[in-house]
């Protein structure tokens, strides 16, 4: 484990992720072992719902990379996060179809709604956060939101706001 001074939650997170890595019999010798490092970061991001810097050592050190390599894959890639998320993820697009059709107005409402902007923290109860994407493909549905990859469509402020409420009594 990366840490002398681990919460029980935490240890039981690194013991897992140690599990994992050790299935597959990840060799110092084996260059092959860099090829394993996404599918080892989107386990450990599916773990600790983001990769921050202790977890990325932590890799780095199980696979036998350095953490420069480890970084570099997490900074390029969009889909790895080094910052906390919700545990429902409200995206929005701003792309021409859904902005012309009031996607603005809809993130407007959400951030209102959840007292929290775009591309920030997520609301203290860590149930949401948002993000405002430039196109997910999906432009005659236009305006779109999608809640953990779920696609909405045709959304409206007032459509955003009970969607909102749904999630918010699964909790």
């Amino acid at each position: 484990m990366c840490c002398n001074k681990l919460s029980e939650g935490a240890a039981a997170k690194f013991a897992e992720l140690d599990e994992f890595i050790a299935s597959l019999n990840i060799d110092r010798d084996d260059e092959r072992r860099r090829g394993r490092l996404i599918q080892v970061l989107h386990r450990a991001q599916a773990i600790f719902g983001y990769l921050p810097r202790e977890v990325q050592i932590h890799v780095a050190n199980k696979l036998y990379l350095s953490e420069a390599q480890v970084s570099g894959v997490v900074s390029f890639y969009n889909y790895f996060t080094t910052e906390p998320k919700g545990k429902y993820k409200i995206d929005v697009c701003l792309g021409t179809a859904c902005y012309v059709k009031g996607s603005e107005k809809v993130l407007a409402e959400i951030e209102r709604v959840l007292g929290v902007k775009a591309d920030t923290n997520p609301t203290a109860d860590g149930l949401f956060s948002i993000s405002a994407l430039r196109c997910v493909g999906a432009c005659g549905l236009a305006p779109v939101m999608m809640v953990n990859g779920k696609v909405y469509g045709k959304v409206t402020p007032a459509k955003a706001v009970e969607i909102i409420k749904q999630y918010k009594e699964l909790g």
